[in-house]
């Protein structure tokens, strides 16, 4: 069974050329999952952006593991992006 939080996934080829978005806003699952990354708390995310709903917040983050469990790298392509994560910004 599929869970509805998933449904505020969206895509649309004329936004962000056809990448995961959320609710079909301009505001892409990337972005919204780098914020995170980076150490933003979810109550600053939607304080940041007044259009998102903690829902989205969630439907990403469940996107986003469903996504990586489709995927499979070799220990080259996890270390070659581990290593453009922790190189400096030019």
């Amino acid at each position: 069974m599929t869970n509805p939080l998933l449904a505020r996934i969206t895509s649309d080829p004329a936004i962000f050329g056809g990448k995961p978005i959320v609710r079909g806003q301009r505001f892409a699952v990337e972005h919204l999952l780098g914020y995170l990354g980076a150490g933003m708390s979810e109550a600053e995310l939607l304080e940041q952006f007044p259009f998102l709903e903690p829902d989205d917040i969630k439907a990403a983050l469940l996107y986003a593991g469903k996504l990586s469990g489709m995927t499979r790298m070799s220990g080259a392509a996890v270390g070659a992006a581990s290593e453009e994560a922790e190189a400096p910004a030019r």
